[in-house]
């Protein structure tokens, strides 16, 4: 995975792994004003001939790490990400349960985004 960069496109709400020009996995994600201001991860996709290469796995990795630089939570909707963070509580704290029904009350509210 040496070659593969990870960057944010905040505008897209898209956290991306690519190789060269190509985007071979990313985190969606969208941010939560209220209760707290979170990250919450909606889909993790990589891409079929990229898969089992560990993108998955850095793409949440670097999604706790930026939040933990910016200061706020992450709520996790995504089943990977639910995972990846149950594997590494030291790195993943647990969300608060408010949070999460206020990410899951959004993502309802705004069908159309995911």
């Amino acid at each position: 995975m040496s070659d593969i960069e990870i960057r944010d496109d905040r505008a897209a709400g898209r956290l991306e792994a690519v190789d060269g020009d190509e985007v071979v996995g990313r985190i969606e994600y969208f941010v939560l004003e209220a209760p707290e201001r979170a990250v919450v991860p909606v889909h993790t996709i990589v891409e079929p001939a990229h898969e089992g290469k560990g993108i998955a796995g850095s793409l949440a990795r670097e999604l706790y790490d930026a939040a933990r630089r910016e200061g706020v939570a992450v709520a996790p909707l995504c089943p990977y990400v639910v995972s990846w963070a149950q594997r590494h509580p030291d790195e993943a704290p647990a969300a608060d349960p408010e949070l999460l029904r206020a990410a899951e009350e959004w993502l309802r509210a705004h069908p159309d985004r995911f």
